[in-house]
């Protein structure tokens, strides 16, 4: 298998480079992209991994999609129109065909928006929540009816919980839709072996066609940044959608490659486990002043140096300072390992307080957990770290088999996408299970707030709480999308959100 020779090394790159061929007409066939970790399920229901939004960005088309400026702009929609702040028009593309070879229809997409906010934990259903009905107003005319208004809805739209499928092959399969999904996007599926590689290949009729120009698309998850890098200077791939901060400098030198480097929408901090679950029932989890206390025994700027060469922006928030939402009076503070010290004895704390921590198992958060690890230890902690493959970390979170979570989330144009879902006590993925009554009445009036201002306020007093008082999670930093890719590559469009969108890209 691909894997196992990957876990060769360079012999692997070798070994990958005489069995797949590189030449610019068979490459042209055959697009390889590296994925960091392995995706979790091929549902757009059920999904939640960064990477998996990857291979949705070639397999499923959304009703709306966002450009580089953060705009929202059409895809399988062609317009929308409020016509209240509760009822929302939304006009479909016309002569969209899935892959089974079925139109979609606006019967299709109030089957998949109802199939998001209905079926048994999806994660999309605290993403539009707040829909109460969608109904067929002619086959090109979608009405969604709002219970309350909603500012984040249309923006809901352009990621997973816009992406519509097959109701044919969804019905047919059932909760196994996702080991073979049918989408209306410019690929379709082929295969998939997992930790190996997932398969697409070009959808003849899809509704964009000129615009695709690869054949066929294979992504392939691989762990170690080295063995990433290794198989792209090789000539193995065609593209790593994740660089590692200190080896930017080695593709700039590589007249073969290229590098991309933009902001992301998103973060990477600390889940802590406050109540899902016996796991949770620690001091970390039960005293925030023991929160407190590790937190601040944590130098952001010095994690940032060792591991990402300073890259990133070290944060206490989960809105990155190109929001508009951006809380700027709500910064990181500085590390007071004293301080950490006092607070636990104040909370009658023996020391030194275990603490596990479960890290994705990709050897740049191995180091970030280890960097912590010694500098927590200064404080009066014990941390230990417990590396996981990521899919079965996510698992385990839902299930509360944690303490605390070093996790990243990609990130959302519109705030509520990286606040309401982890901070508010019925958002589907607060695996700590936090909950304040008071932060969720402020993120709900957000919800619903069209005025910048008043709603940047909102947030500003939810954090004070969240984040100031009660310390439920840690963020560290928002991160930067580190593309890298071969010199051959044409028409590729970094946008913000990280994805790698196949429209218009082309080997020369």
């Amino acid at each position: 298998m691909i894997r196992r020779m990957f876990a060769a090394g360079c012999l692997a790159v070798a070994a990958l480079s005489a069995t797949v061929p590189s030449g610019p007409a068979e490459a042209q066939q055959n697009f390889r992209i590296v994925l960091r970790e392995d995706p979790d399920i091929l549902d757009p229901t059920l999904a939640r991994t960064f990477v998996g939004r990857i291979v949705f960005a070639g397999l499923c088309d959304k009703l709306f999609d966002i450009n580089e400026r953060l705009e929202i702009v059409p895809q399988l929609a062609t317009g929308y129109r409020w016509e209240s702040p509760t009822s929302l028009l939304i006009t479909l593309r016309q002569g969209v065909r899935f892959h089974d070879g079925d139109p979609m229809t606006a019967e299709s997409v109030v089957y998949s928006l109802m199939r998001h906010l209905t079926m048994q934990g999806s994660f999309r259903r605290g993403e539009i929540g707040s829909m109460q009905s969608a109904e067929v107003v002619d086959p090109q005319t979608v009405r969604v009816t709002l219970r309350e208004p909603f500012a984040p809805f249309v923006a809901q739209l352009t990621d997973r919980a816009g992406m519509i499928v097959s109701p044919r092959a969804a019905e047919a399969a059932g909760r196994n839709f996702g080991n073979r999904p049918v989408c209306a996007g410019p690929m379709r599926f082929v295969e998939r072996v997992a930790q190996d590689r997932i398969v697409l290949e070009r959808f003849p009729e899809y509704w964009d066609a000129a615009n695709i120009h690869l054949q066929r698309v294979t992504y392939l998850p691989i762990t170690d940044g080295n063995v990433r890098l290794a198989n792209l200077q090789s000539g193995a791939v065609e593209l790593v959608e994740s660089i590692e901060a200190n080896d930017v400098n080695t593709v700039r030198r590589n007249n073969r490659l290229r590098i991309t480097l933009n902001d992301e929408l998103g973060y990477q901090g600390i889940t802590i486990n406050i109540g899902n679950g016996p796991r949770g029932q620690t001091p970390m989890g039960q005293n925030p002043r023991v929160r407190e206390a590790f937190e601040l025994a944590i130098d952001r700027a010095a994690v940032n140096q060792v591991v990402y060469e300073g890259l990133q922006s070290p944060t206490r928030q989960p809105l990155p300072p190109a929001n508009p939402f951006h809380v700027r009076d709500f910064q990181p503070e500085p590390r007071n390992v004293a301080r950490a010290r006092q607070l636990l004895a104040e909370a009658g704390i023996r020391t030194p307080v275990p603490v596990e921590m479960t890290v994705p198992n990709n050897p740049d958060l191995r180091q970030v957990a280890e960097v912590i690890q010694a500098m927590v230890r200064e404080a009066g902690f014990d941390l230990r770290i417990n590396a996981m493959e990521f899919a079965s970390s996510l698992q385990a979170a839902v299930r509360g088999e944690f303490e605390t979570y070093l996790l990243a989330w990609s990130g959302r144009a519109d705030p509520d996408g990286n606040i309401w879902t982890f901070i508010h006590s019925q958002g589907p993925q607060n695996d700590g299970k936090y909950s304040n009554p008071a932060v969720d009445r402020l993120l709900d009036v957000a919800r619903i707030e069209t005025d910048a201002a008043r709603r940047r306020g909102l947030y500003a007093e939810a954090f004070d709480i969240a984040l100031r008082q009660d310390r439920h999670r840690i963020y560290l930093w928002h991160r930067k999308n580190i593309v890298g890719h071969t010199a051959r590559l044409q028409g590729f469009r970094p946008v913000p959100d990280g994805l790698i969108r196949l429209q218009g890209m082309r080997l020369n």
